[in-house]
């Protein structure tokens, strides 16, 4: 049953075959336009399904370069951003670094100047040396007169007027007369005077210095020389050739003497009794003899001579 049925379907088979190969040989055109339509519609599909799949693969490459492209300016950018950044902090690094030497060094110049000085564990006392005085400045002589024919004399305690005083009459630097004979501390000086015009007038300022060589000390005019209602007419204030000199003018020093007898006193104001030199308006560095006054512990010091010596 088996082997039948085979044999009878390869009959079926060759009849089949045989069949369909006579239709094509009737109808040959058929076949072959049938042919054709079905090759061109098959081409045409596969045309279009491949221009579709190009235009496809060109967006996806056009979409990953500029994917690529905005990645690589991401990273370019983000690259810029750290070295400024890097930048910025090395700056700042380096300022605090600076900043921290300098405050360093501060501390250190603090620290060594707070450095207690070392101090010997026996030191030694030294007293300290006294102050050597200043010299007094020099005042400039601002009209200086030397007059060579000036005829000096003295008065005392036990002569002035009234006698027995030490009155003065146009006090300056002294309420009586006195005085060392310093340029500080001139010693008071009497000169002529004229009351022709109703007034008291002296023939020399009242406050003028006036320098002796010959007693080696500093005057000032405090006082007037000449009694009476007309003091114009005596000697004190006409001062000219005296005693037969060849006197210009007549200064009368103040010598006290009240630490001594009249007649001592009275001697020394003859010592000094002369035409002698004379400097108006002097400067102040002219040599001064030690001593308080003409007269000083109770000797007369006079007798120095007109010659002018500068201390």
């Amino acid at each position: 049953m088996r082997r039948n049925s085979l044999l009878a379907a390869g009959m079926l088979s060759v009849l089949l075959a045989t069949s369909a190969c006579g239709a094509g040989a009737q109808n040959p055109s058929a076949q072959s336009t049938g042919s054709a339509s079905a090759g061109f519609d098959s081409a045409t599909d596969s045309s279009a399904e491949i221009g579709t799949s190009q235009r496809a693969a060109a967006e996806k490459v056009k979409a990953t370069a500029k994917a690529q492209s905005e990645a690589k300016a991401k990273a370019a950018a983000k690259a810029k951003a750290d070295a400024k950044a890097a930048a910025a902090a090395k700056a700042k690094a380096a300022k605090a670094a600076a900043t921290a030497a300098a405050q360093k060094a501060a501390a250190q110049a603090q620290a060594a100047a707070k450095v207690p000085a070392v101090v010997p564990s026996t030191p030694a006392a030294v007293p300290a040396a006294p102050a050597a005085p200043k010299p007094a400045p020099v005042v400039p002589a601002s009209s200086e007169r030397v007059v060579h024919t000036t005829y000096t004399t003295a008065y005392t305690w036990y002569d002035n007027t009234p006698a027995g005083s030490a009155t003065i009459s146009h006090p300056i630097l002294h309420k009586t007369a006195g005085g060392t004979g310093t340029y500080q501390d001139p010693i008071t000086i009497a000169v002529g005077h004229s009351t022709a015009t109703g007034k008291d007038v002296l023939d020399v300022p009242a406050g003028t210095r006036i320098y002796l060589p010959d007693v080696r000390r500093y005057f000032i005019v405090e006082d007037s020389c000449g009694d009476g209602d007309e003091p114009q007419g005596g000697p004190c204030h006409q001062g000219t050739n005296v005693n037969g000199t060849n006197s210009t003018i007549w200064i009368d020093m103040w010598i006290g003497g009240q630490s001594m007898s009249s007649d001592g006193a009275d001697a020394c104001a003859s010592k000094v009794t002369n035409v002698r030199t004379a400097v108006f308006n002097p400067a102040s560095d002219y040599a001064v003899a030690p001593g308080a006054g003409v007269i000083h512990d109770g000797k007369c010091d006079a007798g120095y001579g007109n010659t002018l010596l500068k201390r």
